[in-house]
C-alpha cells in the first residue's frame, strides 16, 4: 500500500512560533510530520532565517510573502497582522491552505473568505493560545446567548499594544491589577493586534466579534498569560482557563506554536480527535 501523497508546507514568519513550526517540520529535530514536508520560510531578516535553514536536515529557501503560495500547498502565516493579507491573497489565489493566527485581523479582512471560496483555497484557524473551540462551535450550532472572555497578561505581554497608546495608558509602573480594557472582540482585535488574536479565534468559533465580550487586564503578579471563558447556551453552560507560558515573544504563549504543529499532524492522521 502506497504511502500518503507529499503536502509542502511553506511558513510565513520565521519568529518565535515560525521557526518552532518549521522545526518539527524538518526530519532532524523531531522526526518530521507524516505526509508533509517543509518547502520555504519567508522572514523579515532573510540572512538569520537562510542561516537558520541551512542547518536543516532538508534546508528550503527563504522567499517573499506573496512567492509562498507557488511554493506550497499549505501555507502557514505566523507573521505580523499588518501583512496578513500580502500572505492571504496570492496563497488563496492560487487554490491554497492558509493557516491563519493573526486571525484578528481576519475580521477587518473577512472579503478574504469570499477569495478563498471563489478560488478552492481554505483558510484555517488552529486553536492557539486558546481551548476547547471544539466545545463553542458545538454550542454554536444550537443558541448561544453569552461569551465572555477574561484575559490576564504580565505587562510587558501586552507592550506595543495600539489601544495603550491611543488612551495613554502607561503600564511600566503598576504594582496590581489594573483592568485596561472592555468590550467586543472586534474592538480587542483591533486595539491589541499583536495580544488578542485569541479573542478574534474565539468569536469566530462562537456568535460572532460583536457579541462576544471581552475584559483586558494587566496584571504584574503574573508570569503567565491568562484566559477564562464563561460561555451560556441552551446545550450547556460552561467555563474554561487557561494559564500560558509565554514564549521567547511575551505577547504569545509556547502552546500557540504546538497548536499549529498538532493541526498540521492531523492532516493524514489516520485517527483525529476534536
Amino acid at each position: 500500500m502506497s504511502g500518503p501523497t507529499i503536502q509542502k508546507v511553506a511558513i510565513a514568519g520565521f519568529g518565535a512560533i515560525g521557526g518552532v513550526v518549521a522545526e518539527h517540520l524538518d526530519p532532524k529535530f523531531h522526526g518530521g510530520i507524516d505526509g508533509l514536508e517543509l518547502a520555504a520560510v519567508s522572514a523579515r531578516d532573510v540572512k538569520r532565517a537562510e542561516a537558520a535553514v541551512a542547518g536543516f536536515a532538508h534546508p528550503v529557501p527563504v522567499l517573499p510573502l506573496a512567492r509562498l503560495g507557488g511554493a506550497a500547498d499549505i501555507v502557514v502565516e505566523c507573521a505580523p497582522a499588518a501583512v496578513l493579507r500580502d500572505i492571504a491573497e496570492p496563497a488563496l489565489v492560487a487554490g491554497r491552505t492558509l493557516i491563519v493566527l493573526s486571525c484578528g485581523a481576519l475580521l477587518d479582512n473577512f472579503d478574504l473568505v469570499d477569495l478563498a471560496r471563489r478560488h478552492g483555497g481554505r483558510i484555517l484557524v488552529p486553536t492557539g493560545a486558546l481551548l476547547a473551540l471544539d466545545a463553542v462551535q458545538a454550542a454554536a450550532v444550537g443558541d448561544i446567548s453569552r461569551v465572555h472572555m477574561i484575559t490576564r497578561k504580565p505587562p510587558n505581554g501586552l507592550a506595543g499594544a495600539p489601544y495603550l497608546s491611543a488612551q495613554n495608558i502607561c503600564l511600566d509602573n503598576i504594582r496590581e491589577p489594573l483592568k485596561i480594557f472592555e468590550g467586543s472582540a472586534r474592538q480587542a482585535a483591533q486595539g491589541f493586534p499583536a495580544n488578542l488574536n485569541v479573542a478574534a479565534a474565539l468569536s469566530l468559533a462562537g456568535i460572532g466579534p460583536e457579541r462576544t465580550m471581552v475584559e483586558i487586564w494587566a496584571d504584574p503578579t503574573l508570569s503567565r498569560n491568562m484566559h477564562r471563558i464563561e460561555v451560556d447556551a441552551d446545550s450547556a453552560s460552561f467555563s474554561m482557563s487557561i494559564a500560558n507560558v509565554p514564549s521567547e515573544n511575551p505577547r504569545t504563549g509556547r502552546i500557540t506554536a504546538l497548536s499549529v504543529i498538532a493541526y498540521l499532524r492531523k492532516v493524514y492522521a489516520p485517527v483525529r480527535v476534536g
